[in-house]
């Protein structure tokens, strides 16, 4: 039998069919107030409220069916408004702001319960030709294989969320070092964060496709170099953590099934707020995409004491 860590597979289902259905949003064939309406719809996971990067990439898989062939987003910005009701359908209304000679713009609202969750401003471009570079990948990284997976990692823990991670995350995210959702002050407190991701099996689809898997992705780990930074993991009793915003900006072609190494930096915490900052290099080394999201970090009195 082999023992490596890349040996490891979910226990429960292949968790990528949740993704494939989660990118299946169709169309409602009707427009209200200059959006065209189209349905998402969700899947069980570890808690009641919509993980936001499943929204993210929805929403984009919306705005991607309203654009000429040939575009592909290459940014978007986005507020989360409201938590999302895990068990209930998505309405995306996308409203067309501008078609270009090489641009397109597009407004996204994302609705619940007749309520706004999610507003996104997102922007598409045909292929061109330009100038080119981009900072390099970070030398001395281990390769994906040598990590122990999640499930390996909370082998034993029966928990809603461990379950959740180590069973139904449609990605394989591997923790360059120790991961956050052990308890145990991750050492040393650095503001700094890498983790290795793909879909666990093979995820089919054109680049709009791969880019919104990407923004899905994206949301998972992007706050942790702010936990990191203080010493803090997902376990400390009492925080209350969520995205408050989110941006992207797309640089080259990517695919989701294979390996992507997203390496995270939080320049700033004050307000009760934390800023991260992450690059995104596929297995060549070619940076493919950048993301940014600002979060609520709020954290009881002892556990701010007991912070670096």
């Amino acid at each position: 039998m082999n023992h490596s860590p890349d040996a490891a597979q979910p226990t429960a289902q292949d968790p990528t069919e949740i993704l494939r259905q989660l990118m299946e949003v169709s169309s409602l064939n009707e427009t209200r107030h200059d959006e065209e309406m189209f349905l998402g719809p969700v899947v069980p996971n570890a808690g009641k409220r919509v993980f936001g990067g499943q929204v993210l990439g929805q929403a984009l898989v919306a705005a991607n069916q309203t654009v000429p062939n040939g575009r592909f987003v290459h940014s978007l910005h986005a507020y989360f408004l409201r938590g999302g009701d895990a068990h209930e359908p998505i309405e995306f209304g996308v409203e067309k702001l501008r078609d270009g000679r090489s641009f397109s713009a597009r407004r996204v609202h994302a609705y619940q319960h007749g309520r706004t969750i999610l507003s996104m401003m997102t922007s598409f471009q045909d292929w061109d030709e330009g100038l080119d570079h981009a900072d390099p990948m970070p030398s001395g990284i281990p390769d994906p294989e040598s990590l122990p997976t999640a499930a390996q990692l909370l082998t034993g823990i029966d928990h809603p969320a461990a379950r959740y991670i180590a069973e139904l995350r449609p990605f394989d995210i591997r923790h360059v070092e120790a991961p956050l959702y052990l308890p145990g002050a991750p050492s040393p407190a650095t503001a700094d964060n890498a983790v290795w991701m793909k879909t666990f099996t093979s995820f089919e689809g054109d680049e709009p496709l791969q880019r919104a898997a990407l923004a899905y992705a994206s949301d998972f780990t992007l706050l942790e170099p702010i936990l990191r930074r203080h010493g803090l993991t997902w376990a400390n009793e009492g925080m209350s953590i969520a995205s408050l915003d989110h941006a992207m900006w797309f640089h080259r072609p990517v695919r989701a099934d294979e390996w992507l190494l997203y390496v995270q930096h939080s320049p700033s915490a004050s307000g009760a707020r934390g800023l991260g900052i992450g690059r995104i290099y596929n297995r060549a080394g070619q940076l493919v995409a950048t993301a940014s999201q600002e979060g609520m970090v709020r954290v009881p009195q002892d556990v701010m004491e007991g912070a670096r």
